[in-house]
């Protein structure tokens, strides 16, 4: 009686070993490091995520993109696989991600558009408030080429977030630095930063932020004439579930 039973206990143990975590959002803008990746119009952004107890997760993110982005493909699909794990207040994350834009060979034909990208954090928690200091590093791949080989991308962030206590009302602020020049970076070195509210109500989230770069007026232009580098406010709206 017993040995019929055994399979469905350990598929119950399972399943309670595993998160499912998804999102999906509407933004006027998806800015990337501080530049445009929509030609400074709305995107369609949705993830997720599945997680196991021992910290290891892959997931899957995708957002609508526009103009100059990878040949002129009009998606991006992020693959994630990486490890999180918090011991008291310090939260440890590090990853790889494959950026796929899907169609952008068809469009111009040979062109290299997915790049690889390796990610780790460290995260510290004050009481309501997180301090996080993020790298990332793309090895040399043509997608990242300026025509004159292949080439990598370099970037850090700290970034500091929390919530109002007893409020449903959360504020960011962030500063990175892209150490390379690469496609990816827009040609330049550069500075990024940003400042950010965001309201939670239930699974729903609306968000207003502030970005900008240290580019130049009319450094980074997209074919429609648009300065994508210009700092700007965009606000979004988000659901989890």
């Amino acid at each position: 009686l017993l040995l019929p039973a055994t399979p469905v206990l350990a598929q119950e143990a399972e399943s309670k070993a595993l998160t499912i975590n998804g999102s999906a959002t509407l933004t006027s803008d998806y800015r990337y490091r501080g530049i445009s990746q929509t030609d400074k119009d709305f995107a369609v952004q949705g993830g997720l995520t599945v997680s196991h107890t021992s910290g290891a997760y892959v997931g899957i993110w995708g957002s609508s993109v526009d103009d100059y982005i990878a040949g002129g493909s009009d998606q991006e699909i992020d693959l994630i696989a990486g490890y999180k794990k918090t011991v008291g207040g310090t939260t440890l994350d590090f990853g790889g991600i494959y950026y796929y834009y899907p169609g952008a060979e068809k469009i111009t034909a040979g062109y290299d558009s997915d790049f690889l990208e390796l990610y780790g954090s460290v995260a510290q928690t004050f009481g309501p408030a997180t301090v996080k200091l993020a790298t990332a590093y793309a090895p040399k791949s043509s997608a990242l080429s300026l025509g004159n080989g292949k080439e990598d991308n370099f970037y850090m962030n700290l970034g500091l977030s929390g919530a109002i206590p007893n409020t449903p009302i959360s504020l960011s602020a962030g500063v990175g630095r892209t150490f390379t020049k690469s496609f990816l970076s827009g040609g330049q070195k550069y500075t990024d930063w940003s400042l950010g509210a965001s309201y939670t109500t239930g699974p729903v989230t609306f968000g207003l932020s502030y970005v900008d770069t240290s580019y130049a007026k009319g450094a980074v232009v997209s074919s429609t004439g648009k300065d994508v580098a210009k700092g700007g406010i965009f606000g979004t709206i988000g659901a989890a579930f």
